[in-house]
């Protein structure tokens, strides 16, 4: 057997090496444990500075996490900088360097580095000079941060330095994950608790039943397929025989649009205590939806005035899906489609008013497009021919049972469909015998 006398010298350590080994091991042993102590990332990212700095004895120092998608990197903690954020693309500067080639840079004076960005020393009134800057790897060799270093009170940073950071780097990647993990768990339940809470807000912004009408039988039902969404139903009563029917669907679906569906029901019960016509209502609304909006958001809506002691309606519909009315005896329907554009897109758009008599026996069906629009699996809309249909051989029934039929109908056609949107049906039917006695609305 060859003894490689050379290997064994190298492999054996003097007294201080071995010292200054067992040093460094505890220095880790103790670091490791204190940046696993905590799982709040900014406290997370002030103990991994405050380590390094310790230990390198650096004037000041920053932490910057990397967003692989945005190829950039964002610190929330600076040393010396109060705290300033500092976002920095990948291969810029220093850090941005460090992140894109994952190579460590150890410099007596950064000034004779081409790339070294001088604008945060003018910004705020330092000098750098030596820095070592270096990758914080995952386990699995992505690099998922940067450590910078600045200024080694003895001049320059040694590669002892070097060696320590690179063997805490691991356990630093690991608790920047289980940091971000925890924040992201946190940060989902925040949403979760402020979404039921704007759930509840929203519900409550809708009337709980409709109302009873004295000769007029009305159901409503409203299904969001997210927590919040932008259809919106009302019934405003503007006298003792006068009742305003409201269908509305904003634009898109979730928080923006349930935003702009709250600001539409504030909108239009300030405007119907002062207008009475329904053309100056509906412009009104326009130009009052368009300055809020500034044309990001629209919205279409049907509103329907019941002039409910001579039967008779008078409406306006604003780019939203046309309302039918079924004759009662006959079965025949007419859509109602008189009006105007959607509201809130253009300005100082006009609208002209539909007018209908209602007979007994006689329904009113408004509804937003998640009906009209529900696809079968060949991509096939359900469609107003379909929802006629549908009323028309239900017509001697209540309106709730009139609802109940049509959304059955409705999810038997769509089962297998992949169109998923809110939906708003409003069933209207004028009593045969003088009343029928209304039911709740379903949310």
């Amino acid at each position: 057997m060859r003894v490689d006398a050379a290997a064994i010298k190298n492999q054996v350590q003097s007294p201080e090496q071995a010292q200054k080994a067992i040093s460094q091991l505890s220095r880790l042993f103790e670091a490791t444990l204190l940046l696993n102590s905590t799982l709040d990332l900014a406290e997370l990212l002030d103990r991994i500075l405050q380590i390094a700095r310790s230990e390198c004895h650096a004037d000041r120092g920053t932490v910057f996490l990397a967003d692989p998608k945005k190829r950039e990197l964002w610190s929330i903690v600076a040393s010396g900088l109060d705290h300033q954020e500092i976002r920095v693309p990948y291969g810029r500067g220093v850090a941005g360097r460090v992140a894109e080639t994952g190579d460590t840079i150890n410099v007596e004076d950064a000034y004779t580095l081409d790339y070294f960005d001088r604008s945060f020393d003018q910004k705020f009134g330092y000098r750098t000079r030596s820095l070592l800057c270096l990758p914080i790897r995952h386990k699995t060799g992505e690099v998922v941060g940067v450590i910078q270093l600045l200024n080694q009170e003895n001049g320059r940073f040694g590669r002892e330095h070097e060696d320590f950071l690179t063997k805490l780097s691991a356990h630093m990647a690991m608790a920047l994950e289980n940091a971000r993990l925890h924040r992201e768990v946190v940060e989902k339940q925040r949403l979760e608790r402020e979404v039921a809470l704007a759930t509840d807000i929203q519900r409550s912004l809708l009337p709980d039943s409709p109302p009873i009408v004295p000769g007029y039988d009305i159901a409503v039902v409203n299904q969001m397929c997210y927590e919040v969404g932008g259809d919106y139903y009302d019934f405003l009563n503007l006298g003792p025989q006068s009742l305003l029917l409201v269908v509305a669907d904003v634009e898109g679906k979730g928080v923006s649009s349930a935003m702009v569906m709250s600001n539409l029901q504030a909108t239009l019960r300030a405007l119907v205590m002062h207008l009475h016509s329904l053309e100056v209502l509906t412009l009104s609304l326009n130009e009052m939806i368009y300055n809020d909006t500034r044309s990001k958001k629209f919205l279409s809506i049907f509103l329907g005035l019941i002039d409910t002691r001579r039967n008779g309606l008078h409406y306006i519909n604003g780019g939203h899906v046309p309302p039918i009315l079924i004759n009662g005896e006959t079965g025949e329907y007419k859509l109602l489609e008189e009006g105007g554009t959607v509201i809130g897109l253009f300005p100082s758009s006009e609208y002209s008013r539909g007018s209908a008599r209602l007979k007994p026996g006689d329904i009113l069906v408004c509804c937003t497009d998640g009906i009209v629009e529900s696809m079968d699996p060949k991509d096939d809309e359900f469609g107003s021919e379909r929802l006629a249909a549908s009323i028309r051989k239900n017509r001697h029934r209540s309106a709730q049972e009139i609802v109940d039929s049509v959304l059955a109908d409705v999810e038997e056609f769509s089962r297998g469909g992949t169109h998923v949107d809110d939906k708003v049906l409003m069933v209207v039917k004028v009593s045969d015998n003088g009343g029928f006695s209304t039911g709740n609305a379903q949310k």
